[in-house]
């Protein structure tokens, strides 16, 4: 009889330990939150000034081994309430007219974190244009554009 993997007790899986080829071996680790929606008086149009309008956020943080959980211990992960409190207060404590100053400074907010190996944040505005997505901005430690050599 085969058992899948999702079907296997907790001590059969225990017994796997070591068997994961090298080339399977996880070779990077990303924390996220995705789309945090937040209602904030942003912009620099004067149609947007005084106006509460919807700012999508997304951080992604690619962290050392030692910074990502191994072991099912609470304490030994990033809390992602923590970090979504921390921006959301981040972005309610002034007014920004900026996009751009904003994800930067949600950008040094995590970047200043004990682990961050690569870390990459986008804010957008869904309501701004009737006939986009979206409009807005990205901050990433890596280059996301190719080079000509």
């Amino acid at each position: 009889m085969t058992m899948m993997i999702d079907e296997m007790p907790l001590v059969a899986l225990a017994a796997i330990d070591g068997l994961v080829p090298e080339a399977l071996r996880p070779r990077s680790r990303k924390i996220m939150i995705e789309g945090l929606e937040l209602e904030l008086d942003i912009g620099f149009h004067a149609a947007e000034i005084g106006v509460p309008q919807r700012l999508l956020i997304t951080i992604e943080v690619w962290v050392t081994a030692s910074a990502f959980a191994s072991h099912d211990v609470v304490s030994d992960a990033w809390d992602y309430h923590v970090l979504r409190d921390a921006v959301t207060a981040l972005a309610h404590a002034r007014r920004f007219n900026l996009q751009e100053t904003l994800a930067q400074a949600i950008y040094d907010l995590v970047a200043a974190r004990q682990g961050v190996l690569a870390l990459r944040v986008s804010t957008r505005k869904p309501d701004v244009y009737p006939d986009c997505e979206a409009a807005g901005v990205e901050i990433a430690s890596f280059a996301t554009v190719p080079t000509r050599g």
